[in-house]
């Protein structure tokens, strides 16, 4: 019997944000074509995700997973820390 693991969706993004205490903000942006004119256009989401050591600074390049809910928006965990921004 092969149990079905459920693996947690990553995305990479860049830190808007880290006023919240054990929080950051990721702007995560996706380049998807238009689906009549063909352009490709950039889109973008926002998400809340908890970061347990406050270590991220505004800038910096992120990988973060879904996870459980950690409070109303925030349903993301900080996974590492891909570049940090340069001061």
């Amino acid at each position: 019997m092969s149990e079905s693991v459920k693996v947690a969706r990553t995305l990479e993004g860049t830190v808007v944000s880290n006023k919240g205490d054990k929080t950051i903000v990721v702007l995560i942006e996706r380049r998807v074509s238009h689906p009549l004119y063909g352009k490709v256009i950039t889109k973008s989401t926002k998400v809340h995700a908890h970061d347990e050591e406050n270590m991220c600074k505004m800038g910096d390049v992120v990988q973060v997973a879904e996870s459980k809910p950690f409070s109303k928006m925030k349903t993301w965990v900080l996974q590492q820390v891909i570049k940090s921004a340069v001061e």
